[in-house]
């Protein structure tokens, strides 16, 4: 099995569970006093849905379909949208990927590796929009 599929399926073992995303958003607003601050007023559940479908396109994206949502999302991030950092995307990943740890009964550090070869296309995508 090549690393998307076992990213893929990773991610549904994960999205059985809706704290997957709580639990994303604590770790990723703990790395950051800037990144908290940048969630103070936000629909955290909505965000949650826009994670969820977020972290499909990439790896839909790494199985091969279209990167038109993900360059659209970088769109959206840039300096002259949203702002997101550019530096802001490794601990967007380590989040994750902690996360990921947390949810996923298969973790290993395979696994884990497999997830940030997955990741790093799309996240380089959207990052370098900024």
């Amino acid at each position: 099995m090549n690393n998307t599929d076992l990213v893929f399926q990773s991610y549904g073992r994960c999205c059985q569970n809706e704290e997957f995303f709580v639990d994303f958003y604590d770790f990723f607003m703990a790395s950051s006093d800037a990144i908290r601050k940048r969630f103070a007023d936000t629909d955290m559940s909505a965000q949650r849905h826009l994670l969820r479908h977020g972290v499909m396109q990439i790896i839909l994206v790494a199985r091969g379909m279209s990167d038109r949502k993900l360059r659209d999302l970088g769109e959206s991030h840039n300096r002259h949208n949203y702002d997101i950092q550019p530096e802001w995307y490794d601990l967007w990943e380590e989040a994750l990927l902690k996360t990921v740890r947390m949810h996923d009964p298969e973790y290993s550090p395979e696994l884990r590796q497999a997830w940030k070869e997955v990741l790093k296309p799309g996240i380089d995508l959207i990052r370098g929009a900024y």
